[in-house]
């Protein structure tokens, strides 16, 4: 049986509308899952029932975490927060830590595990780091635009096989200060942390870029999902 993967979901603040990118789903289903978005409003009770059928979740891209999670004031270039996704995407990444189910953050994702952890970020990467490398990127998103370092002996090592890996960009925000309880497994050329690990559970990642529109040029993108995937249909 095809494991399901809560996948949260993204909103329109303009439409006041929840939505999805397909790139999601289909990277999920190429890799052997069955993708399944969760609830954004309602009970937490709601958000668990829901939780509860899937074996493995997926943090998606969005919205500026909101900066009081990691104990700072927002800066002007700071996006306004959406403190429902916010508040979804802890519950989640509190559920699978607990149940140390599979969990992929993407861009955001990686952002919201690290701060939730007790890690910072930047608010705005070219107004406090004058970095030269492209993190936001215009389409089409399968483009590569700079690389990122995959740091040898990492468990993202073990499985691409490879040190280096050619990725796209679509933030302008990102990991500062690593959260204690994760390992840095990739940076990128300045110095930016790329993709982390949640230390002593299975497979709790993040990475900043974004496989779901790559993995099919690039079988490495795909190997996240279907290692996502994997270790899904082995937690139920």
């Amino acid at each position: 049986m095809k494991p399901l993967i809560g996948v949260t979901p993204l909103f329109d603040d303009e439409k006041n509308s929840i939505w999805m990118l397909p790139d999601y789903m289909n990277a999920i289903r190429h890799a052997g899952g069955v993708p399944v978005i969760l609830p954004l409003e309602g009970s937490s009770e709601d958000l668990f029932a829901a939780a509860s059928v899937c074996s493995g979740f997926v943090l998606t891209g969005g919205q500026d975490v909101a900066p009081k999670i990691y104990g700072e004031t927002p800066l002007p270039q700071c996006g306004t927060p959406n403190e429902t996704r916010d508040q979804t995407d802890y519950l989640i990444l509190c559920y699978a830590m607990k149940r140390n189910l599979p969990l992929l953050g993407i861009c955001r994702g990686i952002q919201l595990i690290n701060a939730v952890l007790g890690g910072s970020l930047w608010q705005d990467l070219p107004s406090q780091t004058g970095t030269k490398i492209m993190h936001s990127q215009p389409p089409p998103r399968d483009i590569p635009v700079h690389d990122v370092r995959i740091i040898p002996g990492t468990p993202l090592h073990e499985l691409l096989e490879t040190e280096k890996l050619a990725v796209n960009s679509f933030h302008h925000q990102g990991v500062k200060d690593a959260a204690p309880e994760v390992s840095v497994m990739a940076v990128a050329e300045d110095g930016l942390v790329e993709a982390i690990a949640v230390n002593g559970k299975d497979f709790i990642w993040g990475v900043q870029w974004h496989p779901e529109h790559m993995f099919l040029k690039d079988g490495r993108e795909m190997a996240l999902f279907r290692e996502l995937v994997r270790r899904s249909a082995a937690a139920k």
